[in-house]
């Protein structure tokens, strides 16, 4: 086991020095004058040039790229363009909420999805099964924004239950401080993980229940809850682990858009400012969070699944 975590680190490593070198080469031909960009198009060409030189950004972009890995490993994430704070101080502001954000509409994916894989395949090729795989499809197709807008159109306007905008408070609690102002966006980025979650647990559960395991201890007389919950659950679950592994990028995503349409201040929020002030710097350290948080998900996932399931290690 110890080997297969070592092997797992360094590929990990691996992956994440290459998705640096992407992402900095790719914001560095988008913006190939940050002095411009920050001192803005009216100033000289000399003011945009001294600032250029002074910042290092003048020399060959191996070499810029070779200062920043040191920065990195130094924790150092650079200096807002516009805003003149740390990049770290900003993240660190405003990732709490975030987290929050995702780790709310991840537990209320996996609390309704389970179950309702679940039942699926026990009642497979059932009206139930096909009306909520149907319901599945069309929600999964359902952009996270248009979702939204019907839910604020139903539940806020139509329906005065819940405010339109999300809680504006800078507690990272929020979510169970103020859970009525932020249904409307836990709800909106729990819809399309519910989605994939339920027809993915079907597709395990469907292929488990053809195991031996489960036809020896139906013929012992075992009682069909004792089987689901004992027997069948742990086994059909394994696969949605390495699924929610990679997944939590996309909820980073998801956080971008709801955040934005819900005016909840995250990283999304802080992300789509940067963007429209073209602050590089803080977008290439929000790209970054985003494979650190794939990298550690499939890191996190692929430990959880060997440890239930030895098989995983001898393989790999």
């Amino acid at each position: 086991m110890t080997w297969y975590v070592v092997r797992r680190l360094l590929i990990s490593a691996v992956v994440l020095l290459g998705i640096s070198a992407v992402v900095f080469l790719m914001l560095n031909l988008v913006s190939d004058s940050p002095g411009r960009v920050v001192l803005g198009q009216r100033a000289s060409p000399e003011a945009v040039a001294d600032f250029n030189t002074r910042h290092g950004f003048d020399r060959p972009v191996l070499a810029q790229y070779v200062s920043y890995l040191g920065q990195l490993a130094h924790a150092d994430l650079g200096r807002s363009y516009k805003l003149n704070e740390n990049v770290a101080t900003l993240l660190g502001q405003n990732a709490g909420r975030s987290a929050m954000l995702s780790a709310a509409g991840l537990a209320v994916a996996l609390v309704i999805a389970v179950p309702l894989g679940i039942l699926q395949a026990v009642r497979r090729n059932s009206l139930a099964d096909r009306l909520l795989t149907a319901a599945s499809y069309v929600l999964y197709a359902t952009p996270s924004f248009l979702l939204g807008l019907i839910l604020i159109a139903v539940f806020s306007q139509a329906l005065p239950v819940f405010p339109a905008e999300a809680s504006q408070s800078h507690s990272p609690w929020v979510v169970f401080t103020d859970p009525r102002a932020m249904a409307l966006p836990v709800i909106t980025l729990a819809a399309a993980s519910v989605a994939v979650f339920a027809q993915y647990q079907r597709s395990s559960a469907l292929d488990q229940l053809g195991q031996d395991y489960i036809r020896v201890a139906r013929a012992k007389g075992l009682p069909e809850r004792l089987i689901l919950l004992r027997h069948l659950l742990r086994n059909a679950c394994l696969p949605l682990v390495t699924l929610v592994g990679t997944l939590i990028p996309t909820l980073l995503a998801g956080n971008l858009i709801v955040e934005s349409l819900f005016n909840y201040p995250g990283l999304g929020l802080l992300f789509l400012n940067s963007l429209q002030r073209e602050d590089y710097p803080v977008l290439l350290a929000y790209t970054l969070i985003g494979g650190v948080l794939t990298v550690a998900g499939n890191f996190v996932a692929d430990l959880v699944v060997a440890a239930a399931d030895r098989r995983i290690e001898l393989r790999k």
